[in-house]
């Protein structure tokens, strides 16, 4: 158990789907700090993320939301920042200076604007029928990575030698991006950074979905 984390508390519950890659992302947060956690899985395909007191927790009726012994909270980014803050070392999540910190809100972008467009999206369509433009998403997929996969030459992590939220953001929809018919065989220093994140001691992985079989 976290030392930072009291020892009268209860469990954090995490809302979730169990295949969404947001929601991953923070419950790879949770088990990275060593918080005790528990899963409430939403039957979101008959409205309970859209029920009343699912939207007191969060109010855009979204997954993840977190209830931490009465702070509630929704937004996978804003989650993983606060979880950093309140039970792991902060400077080491969010940046032991301007210019990291700058670099990590740099990679939070990312995941929210061209991880979501590329490789989430592209999974979306595969995983849950979403009506997006399937080979456009893949087309965005690659050229994100091709910038990942440059960035990423000679280093272990996103921004340090250390595990940040960048790198923790990043992750999930990476990882599974060939669920979306998005190829990691052609990088190998993308690869290799995944790798290094499943090697953590806390690591939990999201659960997996089929590959879809090329045209």
């Amino acid at each position: 158990m976290n030392a930072l984390f009291p020892t009268d508390a209860e469990s954090v519950k995490l809302y979730r789907n169990p295949k969404s890659g947001h929601c991953h992302r923070v419950e790879l947060m949770l088990a990275l700090l060593d918080v005790p956690y528990e899963t409430v899985d939403l039957d979101m395909a008959n409205g309970a993320h859209k029920a009343h007191d699912y939207l007191e927790i969060s109010p855009f009726g979204q997954v993840p939301a977190i209830d931490d012994n009465g702070v509630t909270l929704s937004d996978s980014n804003a989650i993983i920042t606060y979880l950093a803050d309140r039970y792991g070392d902060t400077a080491d999540w969010t940046g032991r200076d301007s210019i990291e910190k700058a670099q990590i809100q740099r990679w939070l972008s990312v995941a929210a604007g061209e991880i979501a467009a590329g490789p989430c999206a592209a999974r979306l369509v595969t995983v849950f029928g979403a009506a997006f433009d399937h080979d456009a998403c893949i087309a965005k997929s690659h050229a994100l990575f091709k910038v990942m996969e440059k960035h990423l030459d000679g280093k272990s992590f996103l921004v340090a030698e250390r595990l940040t939220l960048a790198d923790i953001a990043g992750y999930s929809y990476i990882a599974h991006a060939p669920e979306g018919g998005v190829s990691l065989e052609p990088y190998t220093n993308i690869r290799a950074w995944l790798g290094n994140i499943e090697a953590q001691s806390r690591f939990v992985p999201m659960v997996r979905s089929p590959i879809p079989v090329a045209a």
